[in-house]
């Protein structure tokens, strides 16, 4: 029996309107000895055998995806690697004469997965909830939008890179709306924030504002 909690949403368009979603109340990992035995009991081969068929597996896929492809399991889903500069290396700019990043720069940061539809099947079949007796942890109310952005820029006035965990530490947000809340501060053109990297290598960096947004800033002005 699984358990869930109501987490309540941060209220990023300031509407008074407080909004939950259910979340699980607890995840831990299931490590590979223990989904071997499992496999194990239902099939006719040894679980060491199914432990050195899935690192194998792990290794072949890494193979695949150093090529630039994705790998699809079907029940389970698609693996497609995703690229990030390298840290301190600033972003490449538009235009003849411009610099640009060579392949010493770029690495893959993450893997991303889409999980297969017979997966979220089999999983809902599968699934018993029941809610969890304890109420959820909420964000800290400290620091308004506003201070909170404030904190992030002087931050970065002071740091090359922001990441969540240092963003949760300033502010007290809890993960999901510490994340949410930088990434929407990220995609805002006057935040003086830009987005660098996908996944869990996502990261917060200064944003350059380049002449063209300046001139077009003062008009605004």
């Amino acid at each position: 029996m699984a358990r869930y909690i109501m987490e309540e949403m941060p209220d990023m368009q300031k509407t008074g309107k407080r909004i939950t979603y259910p979340k699980f109340a607890q995840i831990d990992n299931a490590s590979i000895k223990e989904l071997a035995k499992r496999v194990s009991d239902v099939s006719g081969f040894s679980a060491g055998n199914i432990e050195g068929v899935l690192l194998q597996t792990a290794i072949e896929m890494a193979h695949l995806m150093a090529g630039g492809r994705s790998v699809k399991i079907d029940g389970i889903g698609t693996f497609t690697p995703s690229l990030i500069l390298g840290r301190d290396k600033e972003r490449e700019e538009v235009g003849e004469g411009k610099e640009h990043r060579n392949a010493q720069s770029i690495f893959v940061g993450g893997v991303n997965f889409r999980v297969d539809r017979t997966m979220l099947r089999n999983i809902n079949e599968r699934c018993r909830l029941e809610r969890a007796p304890w109420k959820p942890q909420r964000s800290s109310q400290k620091f308004t939008p506003e201070q909170r952005l404030a904190l992030a820029v002087k931050y970065l006035e002071e740091h090359s890179f922001l990441t969540v965990h240092e963003y949760r530490k300033m502010t007290g947000l809890l993960q999901t709306a510490a994340t949410k809340e930088l990434k929407q501060w990220g995609t805002l053109p006057d935040s003086g924030i830009d987005i660098a990297g996908r996944g869990s290598h996502r990261i917060y960096i200064k944003k350059i504002v380049t002449t063209e947004e300046t001139v077009e800033q003062d008009e605004r002005s």
